[in-house]
């Protein structure tokens, strides 16, 4: 389903400066309405429901703050950002309490006001587009979802219906291409803070000397380039909800003034030495293994307890196959119309091979693998040789010692393993053939690595987190150097 291209409200009392805001915009995809006061853009805000709005400060009759505080109080969500060439330090100040997203300075640059613009319409789209994670209804049209219904993406579900009603941190971890930031949004749009803005903010795209003063703000002159003050993201988020991407890339300073945050509800904004009062909930996420980097002293320990209050671990998509199928026919569902198919189907063979295959990038892999592939359809069924999976024409010698290793594996280990379970039907009640391997396969990593679950988890592909349901839901008991198998 194509979206719709976002609405960009334009307000000044200059038929000049519309027309330039037309110029500047004409050539990208949005609509543009117009406004001249301060009442009509109210009354635009409250009709046409913009995306984003872009205020001028100064207006006969209501002045852009005023209006900035109805706009607010219709909608906390729409960014808006504030345009003068009367720039002043008070009403800086003002601009940033009453909530607005940005103040721009006229002249503006064309490149960054159309960067400015930018980024408020996906802060706008994030907050609007519900992720949702529960069976819709056919007559539901939701632009993104969580899909899958296996049991490790169960006890995920479960994780955001208990968090609907806490203001609790959470710490998102997983692979990456697992849908950390559509769990981060899922967890936003079903809280009671829904109805107030979200922002995300990737650690690691804004340069280290940067991120301090993107998140909390900066007064003019409080470095070299601070022409005019900004406000951080948190104070822009009050009483909502920022989502803290790739958390592991933030530097030692910065963490010490978000763990303040965290204790005591407080920014200090750089060339400031007072604080100021801030709600903001807080979720953040990461690839990495927060502990290890602790270990290695380039993670606060004590961050990391205050971020970690509730754990999201995300599955990777080796973990969850079962829901391969369901994750191809939404996303074919999804982005077939953009590539000029209707409903386009996958083959035996086709899904046989996407079955098979590892992803080491997970559903992000999943997803633009699809889309290459409806790229290069002429048809409308995906076939088996119609998926590039990026297999390399020549292959090292370790991976051709995996190969003959595997192969080893089918030719005759597997098959003497295959024709001992199939002698022993039936099987144990709600075990199939797959709980019998995986269980003695298990037991036996945990028994040559001396109960070690790391060096298990690591040879099996599986998280220590999945080894641990594994172990309980098995009957293994493991202790010091032995594993045992329970009665």
């Amino acid at each position: 389903m194509p979206l719709r291209k976002p609405k960009i409200l334009v307000v000044d009392d200059e038929a000049d400066a519309l027309y330039s805001f037309r110029r500047i915009f004409e050539r990208s995809d949005y609509v543009i309405i117009e406004a001249q006061t301060g009442r009509d853009a109210i009354e635009k805000a409250r009709s046409e429901s913009p995306d984003v709005i872009l205020l001028d400060l100064r207006m006969p009759g209501m002045d852009g703050l005023a209006a900035l505080r109805e706009i607010r109080a219709l909608d906390p969500r729409t960014p808006v950002i504030l345009v003068t060439a009367y720039a002043s330090t008070q009403s800086t100040i003002e601009a940033m309490k009453a909530g607005a997203f940005d103040y721009v300075i006229k002249p503006f640059d064309v490149e960054n006001i159309r960067s400015v613009v930018q980024a408020a319409v996906k802060v706008s789209l994030d907050m609007r587009q519900v992720v949702s994670y529960e069976p819709l209804l056919s007559k539901e049209k939701h632009e993104e979802e969580i899909v899958g219904s296996s049991e490790p993406m169960q006890e995920v579900y479960k994780l955001i219906g208990r968090l609907a009603n806490s203001d609790l941190p959470v710490l998102i971890t997983g692979e990456s291409g697992t849908g950390k930031e559509l769990v981060a949004r899922a967890v936003y749009h079903h809280s009671r803070r829904k109805h107030r803005p979200f922002l995300a903010v990737n650690c690691a795209a804004i340069p280290e000397n940067l991120l301090e003063g993107e998140l909390f703000g900066y007064h003019k002159g409080a470095f070299t380039g601070a022409t005019a003050a900004k406000p951080g993201k948190f104070e822009v988020c009050d009483g909502g909800t920022i989502f803290l991407d790739e958390i592991a890339e933030m530097p030692a300073s910065t963490q010490g003034k978000l763990l303040r945050v965290l204790e005591t509800g407080e920014i200090e904004k750089l060339g400031s030495t007072r604080a100021t009062k801030v709600d903001v909930r807080v979720l953040a996420a990461t690839n990495k293994n927060l502990t290890d980097l602790i270990e290695a002293g380039k993670f606060r320990q004590d961050l990391y307890y205050r971020l970690r209050v509730v754990e999201i671990p995300l599955p990777p998509l080796r973990e969850r196959l079962s829901d391969i199928p369901t994750l191809v026919r939404y996303f074919l569902d999804r982005h077939a119309p953009e590539f000029g198919h209707k409903r386009v189907t996958v083959d035996e063979a086709a899904m046989a091979v996407l079955m098979r295959h590892n992803y080491p990038g997970n559903v992000r892999e999943l997803e633009n693998l699809l889309k290459n592939s409806l790229l290069r359809l002429k048809g409308n069924v995906i076939r088996a040789e119609d998926l590039d999976l990026g297999r390399p024409a020549a292959q090292p010698a370790d991976t051709m010692a995996a190969d003959q290793t595997l192969r080893l594996a089918d030719d005759s280990i597997f098959d003497a393993l295959f024709d001992e379970i199939a002698r022993r039907q039936p099987l144990p009640e709600g075990y199939d053939a797959f709980d019998v391997v995986e269980r003695r396969l298990i037991h036996r990593a945990l028994q040559y690595w001396k109960g070690n679950q790391s060096k298990a988890a690591k040879f099996l592909g599986i998280t220590r987190n999945t080894l641990r349901k594994r172990v309980k839901k098995y009957g293994l008991r493991i202790e010091p150097n032995v594993v045992e198998e329970q009665d």
